[in-house]
């Protein structure tokens, strides 16, 4: 059992898959990092300077001082947030669709098919009319 693990883990599928995995939470966090840091700043100013990440909507304020006895935290609907994670998924979308298309232009082109030969028609006509000569 040991053996057929190792044997498992080593097939190139699992190795694969598991730089895919890791490969995946890097670009997510330069992804999020460009839209965090470059993209929503930019939209931010032309929506007339407003910052997403901040925008939200209290239900209930805080009380007190973060820290002291009895303190209650702030309860708020975070939709700005929201908003940032939306433009994420469509510009990890795009640049998945930008991979995609690179990937298939390097796929090397089908073979065209073999040209057809007779039909099963055509051979059985020609099956008929030898027979006819003998």
């Amino acid at each position: 059992m040991l053996k057929e693990f190792k044997n498992f883990i080593m097939t190139g599928n699992v190795i694969d898959f598991a730089v895919a995995v890791i490969m995946a939470g890097a670009i997510g966090l330069v992804i999020n990092g460009f839209v965090n840091d470059i993209v929503m700043p930019v939209v931010g100013e032309f929506a007339g300077g407003i910052d997403f990440a901040n925008l939200k909507y209290v239900l209930t304020a805080a009380q007190g001082t973060a820290g002291e006895a009895g303190f209650i935290a702030e309860n708020a609907i975070r939709y700005g947030a929201w908003i940032n994670t939306i433009v994420n998924l469509i510009i990890v979308g795009f640049v998945m669709f930008l991979l995609v298309k690179a990937y298939n232009k390097t796929k090397k082109p089908a073979e065209p098919a073999a040209p057809a030969g007779p039909s099963q028609e055509d051979l059985l006509a020609e099956i008929r009319d030898l027979l006819k000569k003998q």
